[in-house]
C-alpha cells in the first residue's frame, strides 16, 4: 500500500469504494471485491475512534456512489444551456446522501472485535444499510451489491429465496474472507460458493412451463432525448414507431398465423398525448393487424371543467386495432427531481421537464387485457429497481418494464437498470419483458435466462414468444422478511454478549 494513501485514510476509503464499482454492471469484475472489502475492513480496524470510522465509511460510500452514478450527469446535457452549473455537482450531490448509509456498516465494523465477529457484523450491517436505502425518502435501491452477479442467470437463482439483499449478504461475506486469515474460512467459503452454484444449476435444469402462444414485438425507436419533444420532430418520431410496429406485427402474423400479438412501445414513446389524441390513436391502431394489441408508453393529462390542466401522468395505454383504448396504467413510484420536486416546491429550482409535477398512480397492479390475453404487471422506468415492491395483491402473468434510458446515453446506467430488471424476474418467478426507448431492450424468462436482446443505441425490433410464469417463489411469498431475518440473526451472533473479567469481549 503506498505510504501516500496510508497517510490519507479518507482518500484511501474513497478509492476503495470507487474501485468496488468495477464489480457492478456492465463490467462485472466481481473478484475486485476480494481486495476492496477486506481493504475497507482493515482500514476501519485502524480507526482511533467512532467519528473517524464514520468519516471513513462515508468516504467509501461517496466513492462507490460517485463512480456508480456518474451517468446521471448525462441527463443534464439535454438542456445544458440551462443546467450547465449542475454538471460538475450532479453526481456528487446525489452520492452525498447515499454515502451516509455506508456509515452504518463502518460503525458496526469499528465497534465489533476483530475476527469473525467484525466480518459477520459488517456483512449484516451492510445489507441493513442497503435495505434502509431502498425505503427511506421514497427509496433508491440502485446498485445493490447482489447485482454484481447479473451477468448470467446461474448465480442469480438464490434470489428466488433470499432476494437481491440475500445475494448482497453472501457477496460481502465471501469478499471479506481474507480478513479471517484462516484456511478453514476459505474452505467454508468455497463450499458455500459451490452450494450456491449447485442450487443455480439445479433450478435452471428444472423444466419450465410451455411459453404462451403470444407473440411479442418490442419497438426500440432510439430517439435522442434532446430531440424527443421538438415540435418539428414529433411526427417523424411517431411515424418511425408506426412503421416499425407495422413491420414487426406483419412479420409475426405471417410467421405465426392466428396467434395474438402484443406490440410494445417504451416509456413516453408517443410524442403526443396518445390516450387523448383521437387521430394519433387511429393511426396507431391502423398499424396493427386484427390479432394485435399495442401497449404504448405515453404522457397522459387530465383537465378540469374550466379547461385548465389538473394532473399529468406517466402512463401505459393499451390500444386495439380500431384505435380504442382498452387498458390504462399510471406510474405510481415517481422519480424525485425528474418527475416531481420534493419538499412541496420549497426548493428554489424547477428541474422537472415542462415545469409541471407528475401525479402518482395507485401502485403495483395488473393491466387486464381483452380476449383472455396474459395480463402484465407494468413497471414504468425505475419502478423495476425496488425488490418485493413490483407485484401488488394480484399476481400478474408477466412483468413489463417500459423505460426511457435515453437520458443516460451510452453509459453504465442502462446496464445497471437492466440488471435490476433481471433480478426482479428471478425473485418473483415471472418473465420480464423490457422495452427501452434506447437500449437495452430484453426478454427474460421466469428464471432470469435471457431470451432476446436489442443493444444499447440500436433502433429496431425485438421479437419473441412470451415466456410463462413459474409458481410464486419463496421470495415472492415472503418478501424482505427472509433476508431481514438472516441479517438480524447474523447481527445477534456477531455481538459480544459477555465480557471477560479483564473487561475484554468474551
Amino acid at each position: 500500500m503506498p505510504a501516500f494513501l496510508l497517510n490519507r485514510p479518507w482518500l484511501l476509503a474513497f478509492l476503495l469504494g470507487a474501485l468496488s464499482v468495477l464489480a457492478m454492471p456492465p463490467v462485472h469484475a466481481v473478484p475486485v471485491l476480494l481486495a476492496t472489502i477486506p481493504g475497507f475492513l482493515w482500514l476501519l480496524g485502524r480507526a482511533p475512534g467512532w467519528r473517524r470510522a464514520a468519516w471513513w465509511g462515508f468516504g467509501f460510500g461517496f466513492g462507490f456512489h460517485v463512480a456508480g452514478l456518474y451517468w446521471i450527469t448525462h441527463s443534464l446535457f439535454t438542456d445544458v444551456g440551462r443546467w450547465w452549473w449542475l454538471v460538475p455537482v450532479a453526481a456528487p450531490g446525489i452520492a452525498l446522501p447515499m454515502a451516509a448509509f455506508s456509515v452504518i456498516p463502518a460503525l458496526a465494523a469499528w465497534w465489533l472485535p476483530p475476527g469473525w465477529r467484525r466480518w459477520l457484523g459488517f456483512g449484516a450491517a451492510w445489507v441493513a444499510a442497503e435495505m434502509l436505502r431502498g425505503i427511506l425518502f421514497t427509496g433508491f435501491p440502485w446498485n445493490l451489491l447482489g447485482t454484481v452477479w447479473a451477468f448470467h442467470a446461474l448465480p442469480l437463482q438464490p434470489a428466488s429465496v433470499i432476494g437481491v439483499h440475500g445475494l448482497s449478504l453472501l457477496t460481502v461475506l465471501l469478499a471479506g474472507l481474507p480478513v479471517l486469515r484462516s484456511r478453514a474460512a476459505w474452505a467454508g467459503g468455497i463450499a458455500v460458493l459451490a452450494l450456491w452454484m449447485g442450487f443455480g444449476a439445479w433450478r435452471l435444469a428444472e423444466p419450465l412451463p410451455p411459453d404462451h402462444a403470444v407473440r411479442l414485438v418490442l419497438v426500440q425507436g432510439n430517439v435522442a432525448q434532446d430531440t424527443k419533444w421538438d415540435p418539428a420532430r414529433r411526427m417523424p418520431i411517431f411515424q418511425r414507431y408506426l412503421e416499425l410496429s407495422a413491420e414487426g406485427a406483419r412479420a409475426q402474423a405471417a410467421a405465426h398465423p392466428g396467434q395474438p400479438i402484443l406490440v410494445i412501445w417504451p416509456e413516453t414513446a408517443s410524442p403526443f398525448l396518445l390516450a387523448q389524441d383521437a387521430e394519433a390513436m387511429r393511426l396507431a391502431g391502423a398499424a396493427l393487424p386484427p390479432e394485435a394489441l399495442l401497449l404504448a408508453g405515453t404522457v397522459r393529462a387530465e383537465w378540469g371543467s374550466d379547461g385548465r390542466l389538473q394532473a399529468l401522468f406517466n402512463s401505459l395505454v393499451a390500444l386495439d386495432p380500431t384505435g380504442r383504448a382498452v387498458g390504462l396504467f399510471d406510474k405510481a413510484h415517481l422519480v424525485p427531481f425528474g418527475e416531481y420536486m420534493p419538499l412541496g416546491g420549497i426548493l428554489p429550482i424547477r428541474m422537472v421537464t415542462g415545469g409541471v409535477d407528475f401525479s402518482a398512480g395507485p401502485g403495483p397492479e395488473v393491466l387486464h387485457l381483452p380476449g383472455g390475453l396474459p395480463s402484465p404487471g407494468p413497471l414504468i422506468c425505475y419502478e423495476v429497481i425496488f425488490p418485493a415492491r413490483v407485484v401488488g395483491e394480484e399476481r400478474p402473468a408477466w412483468l413489463l418494464n417500459v423505460t426511457n434510458d435515453a437520458w443516460f446515453g451510452i453509459s453504465a446506467g442502462p446496464y445497471q437498470h437492466l440488471a435490476a430488471a433481471r433480478l426482479r424476474a428471478v425473485e418473483e418467478g415471472l418473465p420480464m419483458v423490457r422495452a427501452a426507448q434506447t437500449g437495452v431492450s430484453a426478454i427474460f424468462d421466469a428464471t432470469g435466462r435471457e431470451r432476446a436482446r436489442l443493444g444499447l443505441g440500436a433502433s429496431g425490433l425485438l421479437m419473441a414468444e412470451l415466456p410463462a410464469a413459474l409458481a410464486p417463489t419463496l421470495f415472492a411469498r415472503c418478501g424482505l422478511w427472509l433476508p431481514l431475518g438472516f441479517l438480524v440473526l447474523f447481527l445477534v451472533f456477531s455481538v459480544p454478549w459477555r465480557r471477560s473479567p479483564s473487561g475484554e469481549s468474551g
